[in-house]
């Protein structure tokens, strides 16, 4: 009589079985993916540095050679060092402008004054545009002859002002940086936002009895609280400055025009891999070496400031 109970209990245990299995069947799909779009073309990119290219065919084994020509041959060490200067310019840029305005929008959008929500939205619109028709829009904004701020300068007589905001050197860069930053904004926004909402509310109640204000509150207060958000939206900030590519390629083309005055490591990375459109011949192992060079010194600086924020984190 004990067989037949016994015997279902055993079928059901192998179906438990069976589908504890089959779960694990799932994340193939995204692994398969993952594999293909990003562990591969590292794994690629690690080995054509290793060796001597001639145009698209590979030749000897060199080992680090390539390395060392991107670091110490010209003109390949001296377009490298000024990449990266201004990938730091970016970085910089964006976290006074972009993030510092950010945090002052999301604290103004935090008190729900009238038309907050109207502001939320408004800030983000921009990020649901194409990074390439942004590039497009504001190129032809910035145009030195009919573009809309030189014409608007004009209207209001400051014609003195008016500048060939992409042809000069001396403010090509900032201009891409700047039109980044208004591309970006809405996102900051948003997570400088959610760091506010979740500081409890008991906490300011209780500031706001023992006779504490607006400034005292949000340095003493909110900021420690906001620790988490500001790391966050620093290591965002910090590896879309590094990856700079798609904005100044769809404002400047990929020679970093004027006179690689907007130039990045993405930027430069593309000109050595592919060649430019004025005709540069390719340098494959050059490429990538340039581009495995860049994935440790932004996974490694990420690491680091991860690394910190969780320190913080404990610590509060």
């Amino acid at each position: 009589m004990q067989t037949e109970p016994n015997a279902v209990v055993v079928k059901q245990m192998k179906q438990r079985k069976r589908r504890r299995w089959n779960i694990h069947l799932f994340p193939i799909p995204a692994l398969v993916i993952y594999g293909l779009f990003i562990v591969y073309p590292l794994i690629a990119a690690l080995t054509y540095s290793f060796f001597d290219w001639k145009g698209i065919k590979r030749g000897a084994f060199i080992g680090f050679e390539n390395y060392k020509n991107l670091f110490t041959l010209e003109p390949f060490s001296g377009m490298f060092w000024n990449a990266f200067q201004h990938n730091i310019l970016y970085f910089v840029v964006q976290m006074v402008f972009q993030n510092g305005l950010a945090f002052l929008l999301a604290f103004i959008i935090y008190q729900k004054i009238r038309g907050a929500e109207f502001f939320k939205i408004a800030y983000f619109l921009p990020r649901l545009l194409s990074v390439i028709v942004v590039g497009f829009l504001w190129k032809l904004i910035l145009n030195p002859n009919f573009g809309a701020l030189n014409v608007l300068l004009g209207k209001f007589g400051l014609e003195s002002l008016q500048e060939a905001w992409l042809g000069n050197p001396k403010t090509a860069l900032i201009a891409i940086i700047l039109v980044n930053c208004w591309f970006g904004i809405g996102f900051a926004v948003l997570i400088f936002l959610a760091g506010f909402q979740s500081i409890p509310r008991e906490l300011i109640e209780a500031a706001t009895i023992d006779g504490a204000k607006g400034i005292t509150i949000l340095t003493r207060i909110m900021l420690p609280l906001m620790v988490p958000s500001i790391m966050i939206i620093t290591v965002l900030t910090f590896i879309q400055s590094f990856e700079a590519f798609e904005l100044v390629y769809a404002m400047q083309g990929s020679q970093g025009e004027p006179y690689r005055s907007t130039d990045t490591l993405a930027v430069y990375f593309y000109r050595l891999a592919f060649g430019g459109s004025s005709g540069d011949s390719t340098a494959i192992g050059l490429g990538s070496a340039l581009a495995v060079v860049l994935f440790f010194f932004i996974s490694t600086i990420t690491a680091v400031l991860l690394k910190s924020m969780k320190k913080k984190e404990i610590e509060m």
